[in-house]
C-alpha cells in the first residue's frame, strides 16, 4: 500500500484524522522510526478506535492518534534517555511536539497520561477513553487481547494497510529489548523486566519485598 493509500485507508468509518496535526505526526513518526514501529503504532491507533466505536465511547481521535503514533517514540535511538522508562520517554516526546503546535494544555496532559500509562495493566481501563483505548489498542496488537472481538475482515484490512512482519513476535520483543537494554533499572515494577529476563543470561530483576525489607529504615 503507498503513503496516500494509508492516509486514506478507512475502515468502520475510521481513518487517519485529516488534520495539518496529524499529517505532521505521521511525517515525524515516519522519518524517525523503523517500518516496524511505525506499522505497529498505525495498528494500535485502528484497534483503539474500533474499539472505541464498537463500545460506543465518545474520544478525540486526533489526540488518540497522537497517542498511538508516539507510543513508542522512547525506543527509538534519537530519544532514548539514559535513565527515564521509555514510556516516559515517548509521552515526552509528543509532549514537546504537542506543546510546539499550540494545543491546549488539558489535551497534552490526556496524550502524555495515555502514553506513560501504555505498559501499566489494569488501570487505563478505568480512565479516560483516549488513555483507555490507547492501552486497548496496544494490547491488542502485542498481546492479541480481545482478539476474538475484532472480525477477520477488520483484522484483515488492518494488517493489510500496516503489515505485521513475518516475524513480528520476535521483532517487536527485540525492538523492546533494543530500546531498554542500557537502563534495566527502568523495568522495575513493569512488564518490560520480562523482555530483559528474556535476552540477558542471569538477569536478576529487583524484588519489591527485598526493596522494603533493605530501605533504611529501622523497622
Amino acid at each position: 500500500m503507498t503513503l496516500a493509500a494509508e492516509k486514506t485507508f478507512t475502515i468502520e468509518g475510521i481513518r487517519v484524522p485529516d488534520s495539518s496535526l496529524a499529517r505532521a505526526i505521521t511525517q515525524l513518526v515516519r522519518d524517525t522510526e523503523s517500518a516496524l514501529l511505525f506499522h505497529h503504532s498505525s495498528r494500535v491507533y485502528y484497534w483503539g478506535a474500533l474499539a472505541g466505536k464498537r463500545r460506543a465511547l465518545k474520544f478525540d481521535r486526533e489526540l488518540l492518534y497522537a497517542g498511538a503514533m508516539f507510543h513508542d517514540m522512547g525506543l527509538t535511538p534519537a530519544h532514548r534517555s539514559a535513565d527515564e522508562r521509555f514510556e516516559v520517554d515517548g509521552a515526552n516526546v509528543a509532549r514537546d511536539f504537542l506543546r510546539a503546535h499550540h494545543i491546549a494544555a488539558s489535551d497534552i496532559d490526556l496524550v502524555w497520561t495515555a502514553i506513560a500509562l501504555h505498559t501499566t495493566p489494569g488501570i487505563p481501563k478505568h480512565m479516560h477513553p483516549v488513555i483507555a483505548l490507547l492501552t486497548a489498542g496496544v494490547e491488542m496488537d502485542v498481546l492479541g487481547l480481545a482478539y476474538l472481538e475484532y472480525s477477520d475482515a477488520e483484522r484483515e484490512a488492518v494488517v493489510r494497510a500496516f503489515p505485521r512482519t513475518p516475524h513480528f513476535k520476535e521483532d517487536i520483543i527485540q525492538a523492546f529489548y533494543e530500546g531498554i537494554k542500557h537502563k534495566p533499572e527502568t523495568t522495575f515494577g513493569n512488564v518490560k523486566a520480562d523482555v530483559l529476563e528474556h535476552f540477558v543470561p542471569g538477569f536478576e530483576r529487583r524484588d519489591f519485598v527485598e526493596t522494603i525489607e533493605n530501605s533504611p529504615w529501622p523497622e
